[in-house]
């Protein structure tokens, strides 16, 4: 039976990164304490959640945060889904991106987000990503020890064909870093992973900040995994904390051969095409 535990963290974003990063570490070493295989972080977690923000944050990779990232994977033994974090590139754009990296420290995946959240809802928030940040162009899907794992960030999941394609990839877990707000959450965060964990037959594992009252953008928090059969398998509430969930990967197996809906899909009818231009932006992680 091959099984993973994971920890989700669900923090607070202060405004210095020193507090950020000792937060972060005294967070993983609870999490490692506690025997899991895999810790993942919030969207944004070195980061507070505003368009002028992302380029007063932003590092490149390598960076101290990426630098201190590594070190805790390494340090505690885990793989580290380390949320996202505002990135510069060699040319000066800006990225939301996440990385992962394995038990030695290694980056092993990278996802810059791909659809940006550009939102005005009547009566409700107004968000604009696009004002400072560039969009990437790749699906990411990494290997670990106890199989595929596919990597998007908050926006991306709202899409059907990102999370198809992660799938047909094989990946058997889809970790998605994210921050939905007072809005979008109470009415979208349960129904969307719960949908595309049944459509996909996946895990899904949304790992979001936890809710600060007052702040320029309030999270809803409620960091979430839903499974194949697409029923919630664990949710928290608004509240900072860590939450330990231990996934059956046979699940996945199991529901894809008693309703085998990828095998069922009428390639002869429709398709979904992957741009090979926009392949390897993850090199050869």
């Amino acid at each position: 039976m091959a099984t993973i535990k994971i920890a989700q963290c669900q923090l607070p974003v202060p405004a210095d990164k020193d507090e950020t990063l000792a937060l972060a570490e005294r967070t993983v070493r609870e999490a490692a304490y506690r025997k899991a295989d895999m810790v993942t972080l919030p969207e944004m977690f070195c980061c507070p959640y505003r368009t002028e923000n992302f380029p007063l944050y932003a590092e490149e990779e390598g960076g101290r945060v990426w630098k201190a990232c590594s070190e805790l994977a390494r340090d505690h033994r885990v793989f580290l889904s380390a949320g996202s974090m505002p990135e510069r590139d060699p040319s000066g754009r800006i990225y939301n991106t996440a990385y992962v990296f394995d038990r030695s420290g290694r980056q092993i995946a990278r996802h810059r987000k791909m659809h940006l959240f550009d939102i005005d809802v009547k009566g409700g928030q107004r968000f604009r990503e696009s004002e400072t940040l560039s969009a990437g162009n790749s699906v990411t899907t990494f290997e670990t020890e106890f199989g595929t794992f596919g990597l998007c960030v908050c926006y991306d999941f709202r899409f059907p064909e990102l999370g198809r394609l992660m799938a047909l990839r094989g990946a058997q877990v889809i970790l998605v870093p994210a921050a939905f707000n007072m809005t979008t959450g109470p009415a979208h965060w349960e129904t969307m992973f719960r949908s595309q964990a049944l459509n996909n037959q996946v895990f899904a594992v949304g790992t979001a900040p936890a809710r600060e009252e007052g702040t320029f953008y309030v999270s809803w928090g409620h960091s979430i995994v839903t499974d194949p059969w697409g029923q919630v398998a664990s949710q928290m509430d608004e509240k900072q904390g860590v939450r330990l969930t231990e996934l059956d990967l046979d699940r996945v197996l199991e529901v894809r051969e008693q309703l085998p809906l990828l095998r069922h899909r009428r390639t002869d009818v429709y398709s979904l095409e992957e741009k090979n231009a926009f392949r390897g932006e993850n090199g050869n992680w």
